[in-house]
């Protein structure tokens, strides 16, 4: 499969579109195990759109640098002060933004656990698909999750793709019921 993004040694993807997000800190450096903390070895997928079921605007960018004005929408009076964020975030049209390195922790899946270890953020990638549990993705955003995931299985020892509803299945339901997993089982066997 062609690939249109490499993940750079400073964690960056090519081509992606970077807006910083402040909402990030060093990953840890140990885990029992003595498995090195930064061995980026899970991806977790999310669905978000801001406002609610909302797509195109800048609710999503500014929710990840600080910027959400709690007067745009009642919901944002809720989560303003929210400090969060991913590694990358794919638009309905399949453009590509990243808001942290890949060496870095963003906070994207909170209180949570896979295969016995806690804090998913210390040895994850964040992505997020704009959308929400209650349509399907569009076939582009697919095109550039397989292309994005493909760079990030080729840089990195990744074992495993979840959903942040697999988890943290008492919090979460994303990516949601519409999100077709047959798309990234065609990546993960390659």
């Amino acid at each position: 499969m062609m690939k249109s993004y490499a993940i750079n040694e400073a964690g960056m993807a090519t081509n992606a579109q970077y807006i910083a997000s402040p909402n990030f800190d060093t990953r840890p450096a140990s885990v029992p195990e003595n498995r090195p903390e930064n061995e980026i070895s899970l991806v977790v997928i999310h669905n978000i759109s801001l406002p609610p079921s909302q797509y195109g605007g800048s609710g999503i960018i500014e929710l990840f640098t600080n910027q959400l004005n709690p007067d745009e929408h009642p919901y944002y009076a809720e989560i303003h002060t929210r400090k969060v964020s991913s590694h990358f975030l794919i638009r309905r049209d399949g453009a590509l933004i990243q808001f942290v390195s890949c060496l870095h922790r963003a906070w994207h899946a909170g209180a949570s656990n896979w295969n016995g270890r806690e804090r998913c953020n210390d040895f994850s990638v964040g992505i997020e698909l704009e959308g929400s549990d209650f349509e399907a993705f569009e076939p582009t955003q697919y095109h550039k999750l397989k292309e994005l995931i493909a760079s990030l299985t080729s840089t990195y020892p990744i074992q495993d793709i979840v959903g942040h509803s697999d988890i943290a299945p008492i919090r979460k339901t994303d990516p949601g019921p519409y999100f077709d997993w047959s798309q990234i089982d065609k990546i993960h066997k390659n």
